[in-house]
Formats: C-alpha cells, sequence, structure tokens
C-alpha cells in the first residue's frame, strides 16, 4: 500500500488555487509541495497545516492505495 495525494490536487482545483497558494496559506515550505507532488511522505504536522488551510479532513487529501 501506499499513499496518493491525488484528492488534494483535485481539491486544489475546485477551489481554484494554486500548489503556490496552498503552500502560502498553510505556511509550508516548497520542499513539503514537492514531496506531496511525488507522494513522498510528509510530517503528520504538514497535513495539518493543509486541512487547517482549505477546512477539510484527513480523508478529503490523502488516502492509501495498491502500489502497482
Amino acid at each position: 500500500m501506499a499513499i496518493s495525494y491525488k484528492k488534494l490536487w483535485k481539491l486544489l482545483i475546485d477551489k481554484d488555487m494554486k500548489k503556490k497558494d496552498l503552500q502560502k496559506a498553510a505556511g509550508i515550505s516548497a520542499a513539503s509541495i514537492t514531496k506531496l507532488g511525488k507522494n513522498e511522505n510528509i510530517n503528520t504536522e504538514i497535513i495539518e497545516k493543509i486541512c487547517i488551510a482549505l477546512q477539510c479532513d484527513i480523508s478529503d487529501i490523502m488516502e492509501m492505495v495498491d502500489e502497482d
């Protein structure tokens, strides 16, 4: 199993936000955005900041998927 952040990118599209907007709103680094883009592991503190900034739940931005 692996973590996918596809839900996060769809949510940003729905909210008409760019990755840069998320970075600023959540107060996270460009490196964190890069890790998210590569579906890499990130700190739960970063997840919390994103959820607060987007007013959503963890399940709205990430999910477990089968690895191919």
